[in-house]
């Protein structure tokens, strides 16, 4: 389990290191002014996110504390000094000083310490696995804010293709109604038509701005800078999509960190047990002592009755016999939390089953959807084309060529949707599964244009 928490921490620390090769990333003010890829916008975000942070400082604090469970296997050692003075028969006595040393060791305690090291390693490491867990879930909203904004950008430039052609469109029809070729009909609809194009863009151009405004914030910059990204259309996980459902739900279990947490979090409530079930057996200790005298007590004759040195050196043996029922009913109440802890370690298994399942399903669906998209839009393109060819020559009418202006307008938002959407539900499967950095390192590798 130590081995895996380890190997499942590494790709943290390296988005982090790397995050990090930049000093001044946490405290700059203003975005890149280059375009940034994906795995730029994730490491800015990373060293800037104080979620991803915090979560760090507490695996940091638990791995200190799990430290100091060492400190039970090693002597005590405790120094000490006094000087004190009796009032007696309205007088202070002379004062007496003197200084010693004492020295225990805990020698054997039916494993009692072992029980207690190992709850505070499983909780460090389940701490760590938090730790994971909180930095996939940031990346994947980075992800997801990414390409919503690729989505907006393109949307943007699908609505200013459309008010050109519905411009195009207009003047085409203006010139024939002065030619007499047509109605003033079709000049009011090809008005019509360019009023609500325009209107589009503008929708178009503010849900860009709400999409950007969303990933400046989980970059923690202010909204009203404007940020650059590049596209990067991605064929993830080529190797994934011809897994089972089985493999994949197998693949999680071994590297998925909130599942990973879970088991460890079950792995110090069982120690927890054993220790409270420990407490009620004896321990032995060895005990020594070393004490010097300073005071200056001499006696009738001028001599100091006390040795300036002395010492002791022993076995301690100690058993609790009676404490209020207190160690039974604790011992009783770790078994139970034990028990709860197994309980919520299945439910987990099953959510991640779930989670699987899910995402599985919605990325076929998206790549489905993708395909059917570009078969729609190359329809629509050629159908746009004709019809428009055809209102030129009289062959067809302004309400045609408005209707097929219409349904190429749609299918271009349904591919932009769909291509993008791909990229998110493929990421979403990647992170049910665990492996949203590797999937990251396939994607800067393979890019390749859908």
């Amino acid at each position: 389990m130590k081995k895996s928490f380890v190997l499942s921490l590494i790709p943290c620390f390296m988005l982090c290191l790397s995050a990090h090769a930049d000093n001044d990333c946490a405290k700059r003010k203003d975005v890149p002014d280059t375009p940034q890829t994906l795995q730029q916008i994730i490491e800015l975000g990373i060293c800037r996110n104080p979620n991803t942070s915090a979560a760090y400082l507490a695996a940091e604090s638990t791995r200190l504390n799990k430290n100091t469970g060492y400190a039970s296997y090693l002597p005590k050692v405790d120094a000490t000094a006094s000087v004190t003075s009796q009032y007696r028969r309205e007088n202070w006595t002379d004062p007496a000083k003197g200084a010693s040393l004492s020295a225990s060791w805990l020698i054997f305690d039916f494993g009692k310490r072992y029980a207690d090291l190992g709850a505070l390693s499983a909780v460090w490491r389940a701490t760590g696995f938090d730790y994971n867990n909180a930095t996939q879930n940031y990346v994947y909203e980075i992800i997801a804010a990414y390409y919503g904004m690729l989505t907006t950008d393109a949307e943007v430039k699908v609505a200013t293709d459309l008010v050109t052609v519905a411009r195009g469109a207009q003047d085409i029809a203006s010139k024939k109604f002065s030619a007499g070729a047509v109605a003033r009909a079709d000049v009011l609809k090809a008005d019509t038509t360019l009023a609500m194009r325009e209107l589009e863009l503008q929708r178009a151009t503010g849900n860009r701005q709400i999409a950007k405004g969303r990933l400046l914030y989980l970059l923690s910059f202010s909204q009203e800078q404007e940020l650059q990204i590049t596209d990067m259309p991605t064929n993830f996980g080529s190797e994934t999509e011809s897994k089972a459902v089985a493999e994949l739900i197998e693949t999680a279990k071994r590297q998925r960190p909130d599942l990973l947490s879970s088991a460890e979090s079950t792995n110090a409530a069982w120690h927890r047990r054993n220790a409270a079930f420990l407490r009620n057996l004896p321990s032995i200790s060895a005990t020594g002592s070393l004490t010097y005298d300073l005071s200056d007590n001499y006696d009738q004759f001028g001599m100091n009755p006390n040795d300036k040195w002395g010492g002791t050196i022993g076995i301690r043996a100690s058993m609790p016999i009676f404490a209020g029922f207190a160690n039974t009913y604790n011992a009783r109440s770790q078994q139970a939390a034990y028990e709860r802890a197994k309980e919520q370690q299945r439910a987990k298994e099953d959510s991640v089953s779930m989670d699987i399942w899910t995402a599985y399903q919605n990325y076929q669906t998206a790549q489905k959807v993708l395909e059917q998209a570009n078969v729609l839009l190359k329809s629509a393109i050629e159908s746009e084309k004709v019809v428009a060819g055809m209102y030129r020559v009289g062959r067809a009418t302004m309400l045609d060529w408005q209707t097929q202006q219409a349904d190429l307008a749609s299918a271009q938002r349904q591919n932009i949707s769909a291509r993008y959407d791909l990229y998110v539900k493929r990421a979403a499967l990647a992170l049910a599964m665990g492996e949203l950095q590797e999937e990251l390192a396939n994607a800067e590798t393979n890019i390749e244009t859908l």
